[in-house]
């Protein structure tokens, strides 16, 4: 009886948080530059009824071909509005042989978040990123390749993360599908954002499974190790099982763990502070 309640509470609280949810968007006007495809990209904002400044701009992932929407996106934003946090999905567009496309899009989206701060009781300076697989490499993206202050987001949060483009360490479809089948030595390096890092990318949060077989976890790992050595604040949490694409799917082993650790890091480091 007391899990029927549980989850019908956990049910009628994601509907309420649904009925609330606002889409806008990304480009009213029309984009800067073009990917070749219809897309229609936006943001879909979920206020948080009680806010306490902090807002979180998620990146699905999807291998910059596709976006799992649901588990790596919308499915989150009971849990963060119950943190008092404004959560806002990022429903980007696809490369497709246009790598400057989604980078574009995730900064128009803090952008975005920050122009209405004041109407969504958002502090413009604790707006985050966040990402999965793909997504993460594009959350990372932005967190090293900012084009000013403005769009540079003011914390980083990376589930498995695609990081490097370099062949053998990073994921063949990402790679495929953001830069192409050859692309110049320059802009491998160029998006292998562990060779971004600088002392001004912002505090993050990583986290990912030893046992990935599709994101191999040095991704992760050296990206941890560049923000070290740039003495930026920097969480790493691997996971010994779990292998790849949990977000916040139930039946991952760990998830009461990546949470707590989540809630708490975001708390004491950003919501206390």
């Amino acid at each position: 009886m007391k899990k029927i309640l549980f989850l019908s509470f956990l049910f009628i609280t994601s509907m309420l948080s649904a009925q609330k949810s606002m889409e806008l968007p990304l480009w009213p006007n029309g984009a800067p530059n073009d990917n070749g495809l219809d897309s229609s990209p936006s943001i879909t904002v979920y206020p948080a009824g009680k806010p306490n400044g902090l807002a979180i701009i998620m990146c699905p992932g999807g291998g910059y071909s596709g976006l799992a929407m649901h588990h790596e996106g919308h499915d989150m934003a009971s849990w963060f509005n119950t943190q008092g946090i404004t959560y806002v999905v990022l429903k980007y567009r696809m490369p497709n042989g246009h790598y400057e496309v989604p980078l574009s899009d995730a900064e128009q989206a803090i952008r975005l978040v920050r122009e209405h701060a004041a109407e969504w009781n958002i502090n413009p300076q604790r707006v985050g990123i966040m990402g999965a697989s793909a997504g993460g490499h594009l959350a990372a993206s932005l967190a090293t390749l900012y084009s000013s202050d403005k769009t540079r987001p003011d914390f980083q949060i990376l589930f498995y993360p695609v990081i490097s483009m370099v062949p053998g360490i990073t994921h063949g479809g990402s790679r495929k599908s953001l830069l192409g089948e050859n692309p110049s030595q320059e802009l491998e390096q160029k998006y292998s954002l562990e060779r971004q890092v600088s002392s001004r990318s912002p505090q993050a949060f990583i986290m990912l499974s030893s046992d990935d077989g599709a994101v191999p976890p040095i991704n992760g790992i050296g990206y941890f190790l560049a923000l070290r050595d740039q003495k930026v604040p920097a969480s790493l949490h691997v996971y010994p099982t779990g292998g790849h694409g949990w977000g916040f799917r139930d039946n991952f082993t760990y998830k009461r763990q990546w949470t707590g650790e989540l809630e708490k890091w975001l708390r004491e480091g950003l919501i206390e502070k």
